[in-house]
């Protein structure tokens, strides 16, 4: 194997790019497929507490550390009557659920998901439905979830057995309403305007809530990002937060410019970025809205139209996706750019947490962590404070679709009040080791406490029922700090974290 040129990255603790959100390592839910039935909830599974919740699947979620849950979807929650999962269980009806042509039969809803919550820790994140509902409907559960006892809707959850209000404060205003696909499909006006009364009757339920915009649901889409523009510029002053979907995969097979995908997720962020910017400019306004990218993840070896059809039956196995080496890997770099547009992005949610594109697979007995579970781990658990503005000089090689891109990807943070800085390395060749320099400029860093990797020979292979500890996040050495340098080596088809004492 041929020695590849030293890389060398140096880190400068003073430049911050902006503040890393706790809401960037968030999750997503949604009536699909076994995410939630035969997932989250499975009172058959000897694993079941008293609520029916999967205690293996909570300890694996609460591992994650999720600071947001996105529900109940999704394409799932533009025919959604959020009425139909509340009250007596045995009184819910079963219905046809058209997006994903299965029967939802309303066991699991709203009460059942804020308990899902607050056992796992994290914060509710509600979608309304914008598509088949109407704006009351939508402020009819604000006023069900925030509102104290005494008036319609917060009495009945009352009687449901909730007193005390849940005080859900994120709150998507439909699901890829720009979608020909989305049940009650919008043209971006017509959709800005129903968002807009919809926002506006909403928060007279509650002014502190924030909401989050339907953005483009691809930058493949014909009409972004004039839709962008358009519905931000109806809703600019009543939202919080503008939502982008994207979902990577490899149907060409091409490993090279697929591990090279974060030069287009860059470049997404950037474009809707700017229509922030340009709105902004042209209401004259002195408020800011932030980025959600409240869907992302890899999705493409089961993308048949068979594969999303559930035959009309109960929890179908729908694209239940298993994940390689090259897949975490992506991860890890879509994680990288959530920290390098920290100060543009706020929320992210990967899609899904349970069973459908998801980083855990269950059976009724058994529990699977899959490869992208890890770089979700090693982020969420390690990345706190401001993102860092790094100088990376890196060896580069060749794509197909992104041209010349450096070997490794690179993103870092320092957290002032811990004293933590962490780094966060991904080394995209396929068979070539690359020497890495670390130089601190601004601090003389007392040394590197903690090193975990995850790395392979073949980008194909995964995590199985057999073998389910192929991948992991393996604690590696870590390389003395001598004169502010530290010297490492990366194998190929490898992500590394460093935590380092500042």
């Amino acid at each position: 194997m041929s020695q590849t040129p030293v890389a060398r990255l140096y880190v400068d603790t003073k430049r911050a790019i902006g503040e890393i959100s706790p809401l960037l390592f968030s999750g997503f839910a949604e009536h699909m497929g076994r995410c939630i039935y035969e997932g989250i909830h499975d009172p058959a599974s000897r694993h079941a507490d008293e609520n029916g919740l999967r205690v293996d699947v909570l300890a694996a979620l609460r591992e994650l550390n999720y600071r947001a849950m996105r529900y109940p979807g999704g394409n799932f929650v533009s025919g959604y009557r959020w009425e139909d999962g509340i009250g007596p269980k045995d009184q819910r009806p079963r219905r046809r659920e058209m997006a994903w042509q299965s029967v939802e039969t309303n066991q699991f809803g709203t009460d059942e998901f804020i308990r899902f919550c607050r056992e796992i820790g994290t914060a509710p994140m509600l979608a309304v439905n914008l598509g088949t509902g109407t704006i009351q409907d939508a402020a009819n559960l604000v006023e069900y979830c925030n509102a104290r006892p005494g008036s319609h809707y917060a009495d009945m959850r009352a009687a449901n057995g909730h007193e005390e209000p849940y005080g859900v404060k994120y709150w998507c205003l439909g699901n890829e309403m720009d979608g020909p696909w989305q049940i009650g499909h919008l043209q971006a006006a017509e959709y800005g305007t129903k968002a807009r009364e919809a926002a506006k009757l909403m928060r007279l339920h509650d002014a502190a809530i924030k909401l989050v915009l339907c953005g483009s649901s691809s930058s493949k889409m014909a009409t972004y990002p004039e839709w962008d523009r358009i519905s931000l510029e109806l809703c600019w002053d009543l939202v919080n937060y503008h939502s982008m979907h994207y979902y990577a995969d490899n149907l060409e097979d091409d490993t090279a410019s697929y591990l090279a995908l974060s030069a287009a997720f860059e470049d997404y962020v950037d474009t809707v970025a700017a229509v922030l910017r340009y709105v902004k400019a042209k209401t004259r306004s002195k408020h800011d809205v932030y980025l959600s990218w409240d869907e992302w993840n890899v999705w493409y070896k089961t993308r048949d139209l068979s594969d999303m059809r559930g035959g009309w039956t109960e929890a179908p196995h729908l694209i239940e996706e298993v994940y390689n080496l090259e897949d975490a890997l992506v991860v890890a770099q879509w994680l990288n750019v959530f920290l390098r547009k920290a100060d543009v992005l706020k929320i992210a949610c990967i899609a899904q947490i349970v069973n459908v594109i998801a980083p855990i697979l269950t059976t009724t007995d058994s529990l699977l962590k899959q490869t992208i579970y890890y770089p979700l781990l090693m982020f969420s658990q390690m990345a706190s404070g401001n993102s860092l503005d790094l100088l990376v000089e890196s060896p580069r090689y060749d794509t197909k679709k992104f041209g010349d891109m450096p070997l490794l990807d690179v993103s870092a943070a320092y957290d002032a009040e811990t004293g933590n800085n962490t780094i966060f390395i991904v080394n995209r060749s396929q068979t070539e080791r690359v020497p890495l320099e670390i130089h601190w400029q601004d601090i003389a860093p007392k040394r590197i406490s903690s090193a975990h990797q995850l790395a392979g020979r073949d980008p194909k292979a995964a995590n199985t029922w057999e073998n389910p500890n192929q991948f992991t996040a393996q604690a590696i050495y870590a390389p003395r700090i001598i004169n502010g340098k530290a010297e490492l080596s990366l194998p190929p088809l490898s992500f590394t974290s460093l935590g380092v004492d500042v």
